[in-house]
């Protein structure tokens, strides 16, 4: 069994140049070992790095029992719980991942349309004009008050307000540069960074779990995630656990609402700068009579600025990918960044021109800014409904330029927002529609 040739630095040194140089790190190993590299990384170990589309295939239709994508998240249980559907493997992850399911898709997912448009028409009327504003700020805003309703669906302001707030604070540490550090002395309670962190989940678990049993004792029959988890049977007629369903909600708030953010952020710090593009969505947006060049925009905005930057599956059985049969413990980890910017797939792969995607969509193993296979992202049809929705709202009523030169992407945790926040400057507000839609529940 081996593996394909990479940098013989030591595993120290290529774990610090991966941490501090990131994406250059990966480009400058690709330009000089080819679309499948070896790391050695310490804390990690072997890591295969894949950037060609057909690698990548092979890893994510890999045979049930042949990798561990669970396995391979182990760092974020610390943040999310042991019964996410991130860290679990096997029957239990298709166990969760069937009850979850409903809750995102079909018919129940263009519920939600309606509290999309209403909150994003909110944060544009407070939008300053003529003044320079960052939009990631805006955006997160946006997605944490969207996924808190659309999960928890809660009537009292008091209440909403006091999950928001203590979300707030988990999610500002899934997106802490040095969440690995606190992982890695876990258990050294004692230190005072650890000390706050736990505070943080013992204070957001207790309203978490005390919504939960609110919920059993006066089931609401709403549309919210929470409502429709606490219904849902496996095949055996097992409800999902007390500690289940908390960690599947952290989850869904933690996951569904950063990355959502960042693409939006990135998907506007694109437009400002290709007129052309905002003028065709601002036109698709007034006449109200389709998303399909919302969608376009909105996958290739993700194809350019994926919001995560790597995936693993950890190898449990050998499996043949690049020409090596790869042995078990080796982590098979795709780079989103560079997959999806593969010129074997793309010409002009660096160019932002939402029009590729019209005509056909995206290809399912050189775009993944999802995932892909049985572990791809569970909310990924919604947070595309989300882009969709924000994304058209502000062209038909936003007039926006840039306030500063072309921003960069900038690590945060395993996060890649723009470095200064995409910076716009309002230049006209148009008035707000008579009548927005709004869902009951919300």
């Amino acid at each position: 069994m081996t593996v394909p040739p990479g940098p013989r630095l030591p595993a120290a040194l290529q774990g610090l140049a991966f941490l501090l140089a990131g994406p250059r790190f990966i480009e400058r190993c690709r330009a000089r070992y080819g679309d499948a590299f070896t790391l050695r990384i310490t804390g990690l170990g072997t890591l295969v790095v894949l950037l060609d589309p057909a690698d990548v295939k092979t890893a994510f239709t890999a045979p049930p029992g042949t990798l561990d994508a669970g396995e391979a998240n182990k760092p974020i249980e610390i943040l999310l719980g042991s019964r996410s559907l991130l860290v679990l493997d096997g029957e239990e992850h298709m166990r969760q991942r069937k009850l979850m399911l409903p809750a995102f898709h079909g018919e129940r997912l263009q519920r939600y349309r309606g509290l999309i448009d209403e909150l994003a028409e909110d944060m544009l009327d407070r939008w300053p004009v003529g003044e320079p504003f960052a939009l990631l700020g805006e955006m997160q805003q946006l997605t944490l008050e969207i996924i808190l309703r659309v999960v928890f669906g809660v009537d009292d302001a008091a209440r909403h307000a006091a999950l928001r707030d203590r979300i707030r604070v988990l999610v500002r540490y899934a997106a802490s540069d040095v969440t690995g550090v606190r992982y890695a002395l876990r258990a050294f309670g004692t230190l005072r960074h650890w000390k706050a962190f736990a505070r943080a989940h013992e204070r957001a678990d207790a309203l978490i779990y005390d919504e939960i049993a609110r919920r059993r004792a006066a089931p609401t029959g709403g549309d919210d995630v929470l409502s429709l988890l606490l219904g849902a049977r496996d095949e055996d007629g097992r409800a999902m656990t007390d500690r289940e369903l908390r960690d599947e909600l952290v989850t869904l708030l933690i996951a569904g609402h950063e990355t959502t953010a960042t693409g939006l952020a990135w998907a506007f710090e694109l437009l400002v700068r290709h007129p052309r593009a905002m003028a065709a969505l601002a036109d698709e947006a007034r006449a109200g009579e389709s998303e399909r060049y919302a969608g376009a925009v909105a996958q290739e905005a993700l194809r350019l600025h994926p919001p995560v930057g790597m995936m693993a599956r950890r190898v449990r059985r050998p499996i043949v990918v690049a020409g090596h049969e790869v042995p078990p413990g080796v982590r098979l980890v795709p780079g989103i960044p560079l997959v999806n910017r593969h010129t074997a797939t793309y010409p002009e792969p660096h160019e932002f021109r939402p029009e590729r995607f019209l005509d056909h969509g995206p290809d399912s193993y050189a775009w993944i800014p999802f995932g892909g296979g049985i572990r791809r992202c569970i909310g990924a049809s919604f947070a595309q409904l989300e882009m969709r929705r924000v994304l058209q709202v502000v062209a038909r009523r936003a007039q926006l330029v840039p306030a500063a030169a072309p921003d960069r992407p900038v690590r945060r945790a395993i996060v890649f927002p723009p470095r200064h926040g995409a910076r716009v400057v309002l230049v006209e507000r148009r008035p707000r529609p008579v009548s927005t839609t709004t869902l009951e529940a919300a």
